[in-house]
């Protein structure tokens, strides 16, 4: 099975422009043979804390209509989004689509970030699903810092690990080419990374998105500074 990270500069606070985008990336990874593609953290609206936090209507839900042509694109989806929750705080939620559109699962970031402890709820489940007979677990951006969570994925039978983020330029560059192949090697899983790639809220995201095989050999990179897919088999 071939797998897409598709990363591109989201547009801020602009749902309907950052769905094209991602809808444009998806066809081009089903061009490509990928039967997935995973798309970087808050890619619906942008790494917009102030902005979400301010404007509800920026949310989304499975059903959401907005997200109506990514669903239709004929490819599974990873999307990252904020979502809300029981409580006043939104969550930084994950929605995977398969090829025909239906909702296979749902996950909730569950190691918030810094700043971002003051404006989400921290999700309490880990994240995992089936499509075409591969085991996935899913994660967000500083979830990946914790190799209990990684360790419990691979302990759950879990072939590939799908890892939606916003890696920065500098200490951020460095952390991305670290922790992934880390990752990679420890839980001996395919690790795919999708990146901002341009200006994320206020940083700018480094690209190199990208798929790593168990052991930790790079299978695949994108560049940092283009709006592209990182593509690789992973069986």
């Amino acid at each position: 099975m071939k797998i897409a990270a598709g990363q591109f500069t989201c547009t801020p606070a602009d749902v309907a422009d950052n769905v094209r985008k991602m809808t444009v990336l998806a066809g081009q990874a089903r061009a490509q043979g990928a039967r997935l593609v995973v798309f970087p953290e808050l890619a619906l609206t942008g790494y917009e804390l102030a902005a979400v936090l301010a404007d509800p209507g920026l949310w989304a839900t499975p059903d959401d209509p907005r997200l109506d042509a990514i669903r239709a694109s004929g490819i599974a989806t990873v999307v990252n989004c904020v979502a809300a929750t029981d409580g006043p705080r939104p969550a930084i939620e994950t929605l995977v689509f398969g090829a025909d559109g239906e909702l296979l699962t749902t996950y909730r970031k569950q190691h918030l970030f810094e700043h971002e402890q003051a404006v989400f709820t921290a999700g309490r489940h880990d994240g995992r699903f089936e499509f075409a007979g591969v085991r996935f677990a899913l994660a967000t951006c500083y979830d990946n810092h914790f190799p209990d969570l990684t360790a419990r994925g691979a302990a759950a039978g879990c072939q590939v690990h799908l890892a939606s983020s916003l890696y920065g330029t500098g200490g951020g560059a460095e952390e991305r080419a670290a922790v992934h192949p880390r990752i990679a090697e420890a839980a001996d899983m395919h690790v795919v990374l999708a990146n901002h790639v341009g200006p994320a809220g206020p940083w700018t995201g480094c690209g190199r998105s990208a798929v790593w095989a168990p052991g930790g050999a790079l299978l695949a990179e994108a560049d940092a500074r283009t709006a592209m897919l990182a593509v690789a088999d992973v069986g």
